[in-house]
């Protein structure tokens, strides 16, 4: 369960994941990291829906534009009172700068994913 976990919420890849369990003693092929990810992301959104709060009723936005390989980019996130993310705008993945293969982090939204 700690190897899905990590691998759903760093964002690492299979490999990444199967790295950081031989360095715990671990010998599990990356193949069975993709098996156990397909088998308990399911079970793991499950368990998280109840503890979800539905959407407060303050929220807050944070706007704001940022530089990004001389274009300006516009930001923005919404969050309720309880610190709940409602809705954000992940940059434009096609202006966003890569370094060392590192990708913008997922936001979530609204719909069902939660932070």
């Amino acid at each position: 369960m700690l190897a899905v976990r990590w691998y759903l919420r760093y964002n690492s890849s299979y490999r990444d994941v199967e790295e950081l369990l031989a360095e715990r003693g671990l010998e599990v092929d990356h193949v069975t990291v993709y098996r156990w990810v397909q088998r308990f992301t399911p079970l793991l959104i499950e368990a998280a829906r109840p503890c979800r709060h539905s959407p407060g009723d303050r929220w807050f936005v944070d706007e704001t534009y940022a530089k990004v390989s001389a274009e300006w980019i516009y930001l923005y996130r919404a969050v309720d009172q309880f610190g709940q993310v409602i809705d954000c705008a992940p940059p434009n993945t096609a202006t966003w700068p890569r370094r060392g293969g590192s990708s913008p982090s997922r936001c979530p939204t609204a719909a069902g994913r939660s932070r």
